[in-house]
């Protein structure tokens, strides 16, 4: 038997769009010889739905529509396609997180998902019903069919090999397995973070060998809002072995023969940097085009930020339809404009300058009064940043272009940025890169270009934000490679002050490091949304409170 892999990339919500697609790839794998096809969890309506599953109007459209696939797809191979189905229990939630099983014009099985992620960016506890016990059914016709356990992305996320604590007490695959499963089938929609993809595959790869059953896993790509998905369809054989991968970062159709696994594609995984670079690219694209946006502007400070960002949003979308402007005022550098500007012309954007300089003193001028006897501090730098954030905001509502944000996220972490000023804009990319990463990210543009995209000069210079006299980051804030080692145990790892200390850190840099995280909530709950590339991210996936002191 022959299947394939289905590697979509859902809009959420139109649920038209997204079945005219399906029926594409169905056809496309019938053309190729497939005897079932496996679609993404929630491809007919695009994952995740979030509170759009709270509207009736949306079930029963998404409902209908796997009715009129089945119709449409009529005589073709068995297609598996996830869903959101309704509970038939006046008891629990009301919806089910399902697969459907076309064949023959008709939806001929329905399949429940039982393990609710409720961790990270995930709530499905919030909308969906789990399934009693994981099922199979056989799929095929004819001489051709096998016996299949159908499993939907987290209820393959088990394992005492690869978790240090088990999250359920249920175990799918060993549901499916004894219910006489051949084959394992798994229907995912998991996002993207650097490195994840080594882990999924010794934990699809550890289940497949386990329970000595050839094993695929069909998986969504694109971005939806902060979300990345970075497809790469697996399957593996009965002794775990990976024997093909789709394509990541981009739609595909994955054909996977069984009986002649040297004629199935092994498509090559980026590295990891090359890998958050492509989310990056992706998630920029994916967030303008199904936004409705067609153009972006951000601002260029010659900094190794903005130089980042608009490498990638060049990439993602084409020089001409990336605008980049420099603002400078009376403490910007000449080495800075320069590098703007030479930046700009590597990357062949849009490039104008408006200075701000007579905005900045016509504020200085309206307070002066109002700061009478009281020191100049953060205050009068911070108007800066806000005369920026206006004129990108103004650019932005007249023409129409999405404002880029430019903060990595060591700088939002301790709250080394200015609210309503270059905290303004509709998407920030690399929020969710460290510092030390940018960096990373610059030579790899400029690596994968194989010439200088990103300056040498922004990559060399100190870094700076260039609102007082001669100031650096290293003022105000550690190393960044130290800066990003204390966050990351803080952040992504959720370990105490004690602990970090007691790996090697200065106490006092480990407190007031954590001192301003903490008392920087507020600003980042105000940020724009953000591209979440690590295992943990600001935003929807780290909720912490603001009006709260603990130490």
């Amino acid at each position: 038997m022959k299947f394939a892999l289905a590697q979509v990339n859902p809009l959420v919500g139109d649920i038209s769009g997204n079945c005219r697609k399906i029926i594409e790839f169905a056809q496309r794998a019938r053309d190729g010889g497939a005897d079932v096809v496996v679609f993404p969890e929630l491809a007919v309506c695009g994952y995740p739905p979030k509170d759009l599953l709270l509207k009736e109007s949306f079930v029963d459209a998404n409902i209908a529509a796997v009715r009129d696939l089945a119709v449409q797809l009529g005589d073709g191979p068995d297609v598996l396609v996830g869903y959101v189905e309704r509970h038939d229990s006046p008891q629990g939630r009301p919806i089910h997180n399902a697969l459907a099983l076309l064949r023959g014009g008709a939806v001929v099985g329905r399949f429940h998902k039982s393990l609710l992620p409720t961790y990270d960016v995930f709530d499905e506890h919030r909308y969906f019903e789990p399934a009693d016990s994981a099922q199979v059914a056989e799929l095929g016709t004819g001489s051709k069919t096998i016996m299949a356990g159908m499993t939907i992305c987290e209820d393959l996320w088990t394992g005492e090999d690869c978790f240090a604590r088990a999250l359920y007490r249920r175990k799918p695959i060993d549901e499916v397995a004894a219910s006489g499963a051949k084959l394992v089938i798994n229907a995912s929609a998991s996002p993207f973070v650097m490195g994840k993809q080594a882990f999924r595959e010794k934990l699809m790869g550890g289940h497949a060998r386990a329970k000595a059953v050839p094993l695929l896993m069909a998986a969504q790509v694109g971005g939806n809002d902060e979300l990345l998905f970075d497809g790469a369809s697996m399957a593996f054989d009965a002794s775990g072995r990976l024997i093909a991968r789709a394509k990541a970062f981009e739609e595909d159709l994955l054909v996977v023969d069984f009986d002649r696994p040297g004629d199935n594609r092994i498509e090559t995984y980026p590295e990891p940097i090359a890998s958050v670079w492509d989310a990056l690219v992706m998630g920029t694209r994916e967030y303008v085009r199904k936004c409705g946006f067609k153009e972006v502007v951000l601002g260029l400070s010659g900094g190794i930020d903005s130089a980042v960002v608009a490498a990638i949003a060049t990439e993602a979308l084409g020089s001409e339809r990336v605008h980049g402007v420099a603002m400078p005022s009376r403490y910007s550098s000449e080495h800075s404009m320069a590098d703007a500007e030479a930046l700009a012309a590597n990357l062949g954007i849009d490039y104008r300058i408006m200075p701000i300089k007579r905005i900045h003193e016509m504020y200085e001028e309206q307070l002066v009064r109002a700061f009478e006897k009281r020191a100049a501090d953060s205050t009068e730098e911070n108007v800066q940043a806000r005369a920026r954030g206006g004129i990108l905001m103004a650019l932005s509502n007249k023409f129409g272009w999405l404002l880029l944000t430019t903060g990595n996220k060591s700088e939002l972490a301790v709250g080394y940025c200015t609210l309503y000023g270059d905290m303004c804009g509709g998407l920030a990319v690399i929020s969710d890169v460290p510092k030390t990463m940018v960096y990373q990210l610059a030579e790899h543009a400029n690596k994968k270009a194989g010439r200088e995209v990103v300056p040498r000069s922004t990559i060399t210079k100190p870094p700076s934000a260039e609102l007082r006299p001669n100031q650096l980051d290293q003022d105000s804030l550690p190393p960044y490679d130290v800066l990003d080692a204390i966050l990351h145990e803080y952040i992504e790892r959720e370990k105490s002050a004690t602990e970090i200390i007691a790996m090697g850190f200065a106490e006092p840099v480990v407190r007031d490091v954590i001192k301003k995280v903490d008392r920087n909530e507020y600003k980042r709950q105000q940020m724009a949304i953000g591209l979440k590339v690590t295992s943990r991210a600001f935003g929807v996936g780290r909720r912490m409170p603001i009006a709260a002191r603990f130490e």
